[in-house]
């Protein structure tokens, strides 16, 4: 079976027309959101479409953990969880556990009230939060610049390991993301911008000693003993280097 690509993807190939791309991205969300007063069934329309809508927001602030108060002033759990589980199962919106401990097996140690939620698709993310495709192709300097980068690394891992990525995150620092290769758990750090600096992941790397450290960055790849750089577009291919 021929899978087609997606509509934005091959207006790119065949026009390179970033306006033409930019109002099938528009038509696309329009779509997405009326489908949710179509199918989602028991699941309160409004409350799936504010989740959707809060993502580009979430992911803005500093930690861009999920915060029901931030979709809602007073929300809470029981307000949006079923929302949130309609969205993440319908391949909407990918979660992101928070783990107390990074270690082997990883899904034991999720705490189930801290998470981030990504977007399937980083184009949409793209133009939800209303960058504009200049920006990427000038290498611009943005706020959202790093959310969108680990929204990319994120979609680019999908499917590559048998379990999916989690984060770390206590009083010390954060570690974009980790992820359970075998019984190997690897310590992610997702670079956008040219700052090399990285203080919690070198910290988190010095303490725990972990086998493989993976930077995703603009940079080329390089190897230092366990610390490994990534370039950001071989992002798709970390198991294979691995």
């Amino acid at each position: 079976m021929i899978e087609r690509m997606p509509e934005g993807v091959t207006s790119w190939i065949k026009y390179k027309n970033l306006e033409k791309l930019s109002k099938i991205q528009q038509k696309l969300v329009e779509i997405y959101e009326n489908d949710f007063f179509k199918h989602n069934g028991k699941v309160n329309s409004g409350r799936i479409l504010i989740v959707f809508r809060s993502i580009v927001s979430q992911l803005a602030k500093p930690n861009e953990k999920f915060v029901y108060g931030a979709v809602r002033e007073g929300g809470r759990a029981r307000d949006f969880e079923e929302a949130i589980e309609w969205l993440v199962f319908a391949g909407m919106l990918n979660r992101v556990y928070n783990v107390s401990k990074t270690e082997y097996p990883l899904p034991t140690f999720d705490k189930l009230d801290q998470f981030k939620l990504f977007m399937f698709d980083t184009g949409l993310l793209r133009h939800m939060a209303g960058i504009n495709n200049n920006a990427i192709f000038l290498k611009a300097n943005y706020q959202f610049k790093g959310s969108l980068t680990e929204n990319y690394v994120l979609q680019q891992l999908g499917g590559q390991f048998p379990v999916k990525p989690r984060y770390y995150a206590d009083k010390s620092g954060e570690i974009d993301f980790v992820l359970q290769h075998g019984m190997e758990i690897i310590p992610l750090k997702v670079k956008g911008g040219e700052d090399k600096s990285a203080p919690s992941f070198k910290k988190y790397s010095a303490n725990h000693h972990p086998m493989n450290a993976i930077r995703f960055s603009k940079r080329g790849y390089h190897k230092n003993g366990a610390f490994t750089n990534i370039p950001l577009y071989l992002a798709g291919k970390l198991k294979d280097l691995l």
